[in-house]
């Protein structure tokens, strides 16, 4: 038993005080202080602490470190089971072995055939050299449970530190991944290989840091200011999941009221339709204290995504954004949405959606860039979305993008809007300039007769109540009446059944 604990206490040291005492300058937690920060006290159990490499060759005999660069194992986060590897930089700078890649393999098993999401926090400089093919073997080998988990259990990664070839392809296999500004990097390849085969000089956060990631390739789902925020972030998003693909997300109890009315919404909607506002105050005066866990917040944020409560029920929220890019569609956005809603119907998680959307973003560089591919993304997703689904039209639904967007067509469960809703193939302004192009031509004033029949389209076809009539929104309810709306509505649809025809599965327009 000495021996044992003998080795435990090396195990414990990783890669040795001075490399430990090298990451805390970095200002970066070693591997064990960031499972202790994740996970509930006392709770983590570790498997494979003896593991060492098999690799005989460039002198590796002789540098065999108990763990090899990777700790694994399982507790529980808010009581409820979590499997857990965390890579050590201090261990051969958190490069992978054949080893170290069997470590994440079993945890993964184990997660899968027990229903349990995993999460891996990476902190790696890809494969080991020294492996060779041994190395890339364990990565695809750990590549493929990712993907045969995808859609079972919840897959969550931290990037807590430079992550490189190989590391980065198993985050963007998960479902989320997290970031840690100036101190976590991706890229397939690093600076001195760009410089090399293009001459471009780039720095690591320019080329992979946390806000390239969250803003431009939308790669990273979440920026986080600090190690320990990033930790505290990844709890609070697993309240709103379930363990795995046949539970039902975590309920909570609700304290407050179903039925609060929040008049300040009767007037959130500017009477001209031209001007913005905040979605996400509507959001957050409709769900359960305000509470909204915003999902991608600063990529393509004329859509916006993220969960919350009602009624103590988990829900995923989608919603245009009024305040950015008026709200419009386009390649970004479509698939941000697109991904976002598909993740919800894996793990039983009803939809709610709020929209306000002028139409598809125009533009020769969007039609260059695949708008119509991309936006076929987002209505496929919604089209094969079996999970409870709600829709309030808070103002401007026009076109192909109100079809897109959770109508009642595309098997929406109940839509409601608002008398502010304005559901038509296109805005009043742009359907007169088509329609009486001729009779604007041949008047004496076209700008009076134009304001005229502007008036006339809005009154006749540019509101809530023809498409109410023809069954197309089941309500037109006042603003403040959205939460209690939306809560009967949800507990209506919450045993809902509904199948897709049986097929090995769809093909996605990717």
């Amino acid at each position: 038993m000495k021996d044992l604990d003998d080795l435990r206490a090396e195990a414990l040291k990783g890669g040795g005080e001075e490399r430990i005492k090298r990451q805390h300058e970095a200002g970066k937690l070693t591997a064990r202080e960031r499972i202790d920060l994740l996970l509930d006290p006392d709770t983590f159990q570790e498997i494979g602490m003896f593991v060492t490499h098999r690799c005989h060759d460039f002198g590796m005999e002789k540098k065999k470190i108990l763990g090899d660069g990777v700790v694994t194992g399982y507790g529980q986060i808010h009581g409820r089971l979590v499997y857990i590897f965390a890579e050590d930089f201090t261990v051969f700078g958190g490069s992978l072995s054949k080893a170290y890649a069997e470590k994440i393999c079993k945890i993964q098993e184990l997660a899968l055939k027990n229903g349990a999401p995993i999460i891996g926090l990476k902190d790696s400089g890809g494969a080991r050299i020294q492996e060779g093919v041994d190395s890339l073997a364990g990565y695809a080998d750990f590549f493929l449970r990712n993907v045969l988990a995808s859609g079972v259990i919840p897959q969550i990664s931290a990037i807590m530190g430079p992550c490189a070839g190989g590391a980065v392809y198993s985050p963007a296999l998960t479902d989320f991944v997290f970031m840690v500004k100036k101190t976590s990097y991706m890229f397939l390849t690093g600076p001195d290989v760009i410089k090399a085969a293009t001459h471009e000089e780039v720095t690591f956060e320019e080329l992979g840091g946390a806000m390239v990631h969250n803003t431009k390739s939308g790669v990273a789902h979440f920026a986080a200011d600090s190690e320990e925020e990033c930790l505290a972030m990844i709890r609070k998003l697993l309240t709103f999941l379930p363990q795995n693909n046949l539970e039902d997300p975590p309920r909570s109890e609700c304290h407050d009221p179903i039925d609060r009315m929040d008049e300040s919404l009767d007037t959130i909607v500017p009477e001209d339709p031209t001007k913005p506002y905040d979605m996400k105050d509507v959001i957050k005066k409709v769900v359960d204290d305000g509470d909204f866990f915003e999902v991608h917040e600063h990529f393509a944020p004329n859509i916006i995504t993220g969960f919350a409560r009602l009624d103590g029920q988990p829900i995923g929220i989608v919603a245009n954004q009024p305040a950015y890019l008026a709200g419009v569609l386009d390649t970004l956005s479509s698939a941000k949405g697109a991904r976002f809603v598909r993740f919800c119907d894996c793990f039983n998680i009803p939809l709610v959606v709020f929209e306000d959307v002028p139409g598809f973003l125009p533009g020769v560089s969007q039609e260059h860039s695949g708008v119509i591919k991309e936006g076929a993304k987002l209505l496929y997703a919604f089209c094969e979305a079996t999970v409870p689904r709600l829709t309030v039209i808070t103002r401007k639904a026009y076109g192909g993008a109100y079809c897109v967007m959770n109508s009642k067509h595309i098997r929406a469960d109940i839509n409601f809007a608002w008398p502010t809703g304005q559901i038509a193939v296109m805005g009043a302004e742009g359907a007169v300039n088509i329609l009486y192009r001729k009779e604007l031509k041949q008047a004496s004033d076209p700008e009076k007769l134009r304001q005229k029949l502007i008036k006339e389209y809005n009154e006749k076809f540019n509101n809530p109540y023809i498409s109410a009539s023809l069954g197309y929104i089941d309500d037109v309810i006042k603003p403040h009446e959205t939460r209690l709306k939306l809560i009967l509505a949800l507990r209506s649809i919450e045993n809902k059944r509904d199948r897709n025809p049986p097929k090995k599965h769809g093909n996605i327009p990717l």
